[in-house]
């Protein structure tokens, strides 16, 4: 009797300490879309089967909510083990302690990926690089060749983008050469700053000590995009640009992958090009390469989980060059943070997608800066004010430039 109940105690505590040695990660991610949410869940389930000792339970956010649940659960001190994060708001979250640092952990395979810049905030590293995201310049061909340009002239600056978005404008009263974004928030400074950091205009100084957005380079930025806006700008929102590009009325849009996505899904046959934002010529150089806005999703783990090993773990097998070949492939998009991923034949075989991956080489990202969201916003009024009104750039940058400096005094 006493060897069965000694048995018995003994498999009872057995199965305790199995219980016990089960690690349960909660992961917040953004993609719930019905083309991709499977892929997610199929590399969860992978990554449990490799490790059966943890388990990972996926809540699905939205754009317009995540943000705010995030800080909620941050600021109560919970919140998920591991985080997905727009690039925009790391700064915000780190400064606040909520982010592992993750520096420690992420300098053997740095230099296969890109995108780290946006993950580090005062020399230290926050999160790591999952899918990137940049805008590139499509090209109706038909319009242009009607326009009296070879089929496959592609702009080299931003002068030979006028000429021929002008020349395109005025081959009839439906045809425009430009598609000019409405003054629709967090949607039209990424449509400027393209321009602005061509002319290389900078938010603040490389010390970061000292606003600079109203200097000569960013007033000619905006100068010419409030040109390119009243000569030949077709005016909507981003989706209604889309929408008249595809129907063949826009010589020249900026978009992401995702308009590659509706092309293929939707059957659009429109004759269409891709290229890398033109230059802006300067005496220091006179084949400048453009630079477009570099965003993008990152995963970061909370700093208050009490199992960091393991979530650092969940995050380099979803950020892996294969798991992100294979979520590209099911989202049909273009830009993995992964050096060893762009290499694979999916990207290699389309034109297109290799437009997007040497654009990420000639992009930048906003400041890492914990206010970035009150930044953008005084950007994007001056840009409105200009574009939409009747202030000049000068002056409307300078009281940017003054508004962002109080800010940051404070």
């Amino acid at each position: 009797m006493r060897l069965t109940t000694l048995i018995f105690c003994i498999l009872i505590f057995a199965v305790a300490l199995s219980v016990q040695a089960e690690t349960t990660l909660d992961w917040w991610q953004l993609w719930t879309d019905p083309s991709i949410k499977p892929t997610i869940e199929a590399m969860v389930e992978e990554f449990e089967q490799a490790n059966p000792d943890i388990k990972v339970n996926l809540t699905d956010l939205t754009w317009s909510n995540g943000h705010e649940k995030i800080a909620i659960a941050f600021a109560s001190g919970s919140g998920p083990d591991v985080v997905e994060l727009g690039s925009d708001w790391i700064a915000q979250f780190a400064v606040n302690g909520h982010l592992a640092d993750l520096s420690e952990h992420i300098a053997a395979d740095s230099a296969d990926y890109q995108g780290w810049g946006m993950a580090t905030y005062r020399d230290r590293v926050y999160a790591k690089p999952w899918i990137l995201g940049t805008r590139v310049l499509y090209v109706n061909r038909d319009l242009l060749k009607q326009a009296g340009f070879e089929e496959e002239f592609l702009p080299f600056s931003v002068g030979d983008l006028f000429d021929a978005a002008t020349a395109i404008n005025n081959l009839d009263r439906n045809t425009y050469g430009w598609g000019s974004n409405t003054a629709e928030k967090h949607r039209l400074y990424k449509k400027f700053l393209p321009f602005f950091w061509s002319n290389d205009a900078q938010v603040f100084t490389d010390d970061g000590k000292y606003c600079v957005v109203s200097s000569m380079q960013a007033i000619n930025a905006l100068d010419f995009y409030k040109q390119l806006h009243d000569s030949c700008g077709y005016v909507s929102n981003q989706r209604g640009i889309e929408d008249a590009f595809l129907d063949g009325k826009i010589g020249f849009i900026l978009s992401g992958d995702w308009l590659l996505k509706r092309i293929e899904l939707e059957n659009r046959h429109i004759n269409f090009n891709t290229t890398i934002m033109p230059g802006v010529p300067n005496s220091r150089n006179s084949a400048s390469v453009g630079k477009s806005f570099l965003g993008g999703e990152f995963l970061a783990v909370n700093s208050a989980s009490d199992h960091q090993d393991a979530a650092r773990t969940l995050v380099d097998f979803i950020t892996s060059p294969e798991n992100q070949v294979r979520f590209c492939k099911a989202n049909r998009s273009a830009n993995p943070s992964s050096k060893m991923a762009q290499k694979d034949a999916y990207f290699a075989a389309n034109n297109h997608l290799q437009t997007f991956i040497s654009q990420i080489r000639f992009a930048a990202h906003p400041p890492v800066d914990p206010d970035w969201v009150h930044i953008e916003t005084e950007i994007e009024k001056a840009v409105e004010n200009v574009v939409f009104g009747n202030t000049g750039s000068a002056t409307a940058l300078r009281k940017a430039q003054i508004n962002i400096a109080k800010m940051k005094a404070k």
